[in-house]
């Protein structure tokens, strides 16, 4: 559980290349939960907030929204990770920007594993791909993983009962970590307390 000193650091981390993004509207999905749910605020990136990403090929020149991206991912507390499928997988640039994440920064941080697809023949990438991907970070993943397809999503929304159920079951899952503390302190004050 963190500590009540301070609120935890939540990161979500959207996979894609273009904006607007069916991913990013995942993730501000699950970091808007997580605010309803523990009163915490989620800080959403895509792979467009640092831009220099596909030309940094070695560690020591990492500078600028990079090294600030890649700091906050590093420091998180919680993340909150997803990616569109293409070809069967996450992008190549969501890969390289976790290839520029030391190796053992991740350790038992909690991860809610999200994607996006155009068709349900892609959802289990979130289970051969992403959870095997933070498994070498040794990151904690949560049990229930999120998937959804264009199915899912109405004007620009998530609208499935489904996908929103298990984005509240991934968020749940988080309680070990982000705790009654949390909740409590999310909660107005009541009339003699």
């Amino acid at each position: 559980m963190m500590s009540d000193q301070r609120k935890p650091s939540i990161v979500g981390i959207s996979g894609n290349i273009k904006r607007p993004s069916k991913t990013r509207v995942l993730i501000e999905t699950v970091l808007g939960r997580i605010h309803e749910t523990y009163g915490i605020e989620g800080a959403p990136y895509d792979l467009l907030d640092a831009p220099e990403l596909g030309a940094v090929w070695d560690l020591s020149n990492i500078k600028g929204r990079l090294a600030d991206l890649i700091a906050a991912i590093e420091n998180a507390d919680v993340l909150v990770i997803g990616s569109p499928v293409y070809k069967g997988s996450y992008t190549g640039l969501f890969k390289h920007l976790f290839d520029l994440v030391g190796y053992d920064r991740l350790a038992g941080t909690p991860v809610i594993l999200t994607a996006t697809g155009g068709g349900e023949r892609h959802a289990l990438v979130v289970e051969h791909q992403l959870r095997p991907l933070f498994g070498f970070f040794a990151a904690h993943t949560m049990g229930t993983a999120i998937y959804v397809s264009d199915a899912d999503f109405a004007d620009g929304q998530v609208t499935s009962q489904a996908a929103l159920k298990r984005v509240d079951c991934a968020v749940a899952e988080l309680r070990p970590w982000l705790g009654e503390a949390h909740l409590a302190s999310s909660r107005p004050a009541t009339a003699g307390s």
